[in-house]
């Protein structure tokens, strides 16, 4: 999809579900019925980040591309890393960070490895010129191929779930360190996982229950150096990874069970993540987990 043809996705409530649908993982946007909204039509800046330099993981698509749109709006560059499958849906997310006029940086690479990790930071911050703002927004979970009990769990499955979304959190922090400054921040992104872990989702929610705990050990290890490091718990939110992870039929019901009686879109993520990025805005915040959940308590 090119930002030509891009129309405003209406927000499902608890009359309108979601079409029956399946794709491969890792998912494609332009693959998906309704197309998610990542605030192309809607987000509007204020200056917040002028001048930043950003690194979003995972910023091809869903959470990732509001994230990446809604800074570039605000006046940061944005480097985003994403998996080489992913081509189509990074050209899309940066050809709208380069129409809010910032400078758009594609950086490929499977996060798996800590290697990766450490080469897709020094390109982006090569490329942009420095790092500001990191985004540990890449994870991954396999809930068709794991059949959500303890017996089905493939080891081969679960190491990447581990690697990627605990692993890739660490290796990209600690290789981006050496870039950043005072007023500089990191951001992870949890899940209400965390707090109310699925039983299919063993894996997963273990990793973002981890995160939440390395959010809160980063702040006090680097809150002395002026080094910010909070994270975003979304709660169901519709992007790629739900049509590629989930079985079709279970689609349709997707978010009705949260207090709200819908589930998410992308664009309603990106304020917070806009908040917690801007010292302006979130200066004195730093260990902190801000839930994005639908209603769902995230304590």
């Amino acid at each position: 999809m090119s930002e030509q043809d891009h129309t405003s996705t209406p927000r499902p409530g608890e009359d309108a579900g979601f079409p029956a649908q399946e794709q491969p993982p890792p998912g494609l946007t332009g693959r998906m019925e309704p197309r998610p909204d990542h605030g192309e039509a809607s987000y509007t800046g204020t200056g917040l980040l002028t001048g930043r330099k950003a690194l979003v993981t995972g910023g091809d698509s869903g959470i990732g591309r509001a994230v990446a749109i809604a800074f570039a709006r605000e006046g940061a560059d944005v480097a985003i890393s994403y998996l080489p499958e992913e081509e189509p849906d990074a050209s899309d997310t940066c050809s709208w960070i380069e129409k809010a006029g910032r400078r758009a940086v594609r950086v490929p690479g499977d996060l798996v490895e800590a290697e990766t990790c450490r080469r897709v930071v020094a390109e982006a911050a090569e490329a942009l010129g420095g790092l500001d703002i990191v985004v540990n927004n890449a994870g991954i979970h396999f809930p068709r191929e794991n059949d959500g009990t303890l017996e089905g769990l493939r080891p081969e499955l679960v190491d990447r779930v581990l690697r990627t979304n605990i692993g890739a959190t660490l290796w990209v922090s600690q290789a981006a360190l050496p870039h950043l400054r005072e007023g500089s921040t990191i951001i992870n992104t949890s899940s209400i996982q965390a707090y109310e872990p699925s039983g299919p989702l063993l894996d997963y929610a273990a990793t973002k229950a981890a995160i939440n705990s390395i959010t809160a050990n980063l702040a006090e290890q680097l809150g002395p150096r002026g080094i910010r490091v909070n994270a975003v718990a979304p709660g169901p939110i519709w992007t790629p990874l739900q049509p590629a992870t989930r079985e079709a039929g279970t689609i349709e019901d997707f978010g009705r069970d949260t207090p709200l009686g819908r589930a998410g879109q992308p664009a309603e993520l990106a304020p917070a993540y806009v908040f917690l990025a801007s010292e302006r805005t979130a200066g004195y915040v730093s260990g902190t987990i801000l839930g994005v959940t639908g209603g769902r308590a995230t304590f």
